[in-house]
């Protein structure tokens, strides 16, 4: 009995790991189509769109960091969190400025 429970523990905890790491490719992919919906349609000039992915790039190195020591912690995760939620609103921001584009 305490042998399927403890299976069943360990099942979720790698189902809620997946879910997460998911969760945050799912993010980083919308982002992506963002901000290239944003050059196509000409609300973002070529430099905002650099800008916004460079920043991308950052989040993703700053994943690839938290990572490393195998352990993502509950204070990395939120950092995560919170950058991203920061980028999707620079990206709004910057689809709805009044900049000219070219």
């Amino acid at each position: 009995m305490k042998m399927k429970l403890l299976l069943a523990t360990v099942a979720a905890f790698i189902f809620t790991i997946c879910t997460a790491d998911a969760q945050v490719v799912k993010h980083a992919k919308h982002q992506h189509h963002r901000i290239k919906q944003g050059v196509q349609s000409g609300e973002l000039t070529k430099a905002e769109a650099a800008n916004l992915r460079t920043d991308q790039k950052e989040i993703r190195q700053e994943v690839k960091d938290a990572k490393s020591d195998g352990v993502v912690t509950k204070d990395e995760r939120k950092e995560v969190h919170q950058d991203r939620r920061k980028e999707s609103r620079k990206i709004f921001r910057k689809k709805h400025n009044e900049r000219i584009r070219h």
